[in-house]
């Protein structure tokens, strides 16, 4: 694998999941592959609740450039696929979350813990 500005913020973005927000690297799937609009897309981070459902997604760009409309809409696509409750994009020094509920959506101010 090569270590490309994106894979960098997704390396540390895992990170910290894992030690900060204390996510299990076992419900976690990396570059995980989906079906849309009869096209495979790979999500860059899925992490799945203990029964299995997704329950966070995360969209990694490089941090060399900021998060666009572009970025948010191509996580909000992947995510009516998924149905993850939580929505994350980041560029490594910006992070935007939000929660899905039903068709309300709320942006959070921090990244949720497990």
């Amino acid at each position: 694998m090569v270590l490309t500005p994106e894979e960098w913020v997704r390396q540390h973005f895992v990170h910290f999941l894992i030690n900060e927000r204390n996510y299990s690297r076992g419900l976690m799937r990396v570059e995980s592959s989906l079906e849309y609009n009869q096209r495979t897309k790979r999500s860059d981070v899925l992490i799945y609740d203990n029964s299995g459902q997704p329950h966070l997604l995360v969209e990694c760009k490089t941090y060399q450039r900021p998060i666009t409309q572009a970025a948010m809409t191509q996580a909000a696509v992947y995510n009516k696929k998924l149905n993850a409750r939580y929505l994350v994009i980041t560029n490594g020094l910006k992070h935007y979350c939000a929660e899905l509920t039903g068709e309300s959506i709320r942006q959070l101010t921090d990244i949720p813990f497990a």
